[in-house]
């Protein structure tokens, strides 16, 4: 007997270059957020050894697009924008092929294993691994979350 896949909707092909596209929109509100906030934190031009503003973004990175994700999914219905966290979720993992990927050598992460460098490259605010021109924050952490912020808040408004 053949396989029958269960399939909830028909779609046609127009109908899914909709939600292709809205989907791609949704992802870049969400970085342009991100972008949003970094500026106007790089405006107070804070110091690179102090970590207040750096815990600041990554805070705002998380809670501004979920704020933003919200109010659009209650002005504009659109379950797609909940599903944004994929597009975080695979950034995430293309940078962190990407560090692993980095050579290292003499410098702040000489020695370190796999789980070390992406450690210290995306998550260590006070011991960077050196990895990424120092750009590991913003890359890899502040981007994906403001998607999954994002997505969070779509979710939330759409129930």
């Amino acid at each position: 007997m053949p396989v029958q896949f269960a399939r909830p909707q028909d779609k046609s092909a127009g109908d899914l270059g909709r939600e292709a596209m809205w989907f791609a929109l949704h992802t870049l509100l969400a970085v342009f957020i991100l972008a949003v906030i970094v500026a106007v934190i790089a405006l107070t031009r804070p110091s690179i050894d102090n970590n207040g503003p750096k815990i600041l973004c990554t805070v705002l990175a998380l809670l501004v697009p979920m704020v933003v994700g919200f109010v659009i999914a209650k002005a504009r219905p659109d379950p797609v924008a909940g599903y944004v966290w994929i597009s975080g979720l695979i950034t995430f993992s293309i940078v962190c092929v990407w560090v692993l990927d980095l050579p290292t050598g003499p410098g702040l992460c000489e020695n370190c294993g796999a789980v070390e460098k992406l450690y210290r490259t995306f998550f260590d605010i006070n011991h960077g691994s050196g990895l990424m021109g120092g750009d590991g924050l913003l890359v890899g952490t502040w981007i994906p979350l403001s998607m999954i912020g994002y997505a969070m808040g779509a979710k939330l408004g759409l129930d």
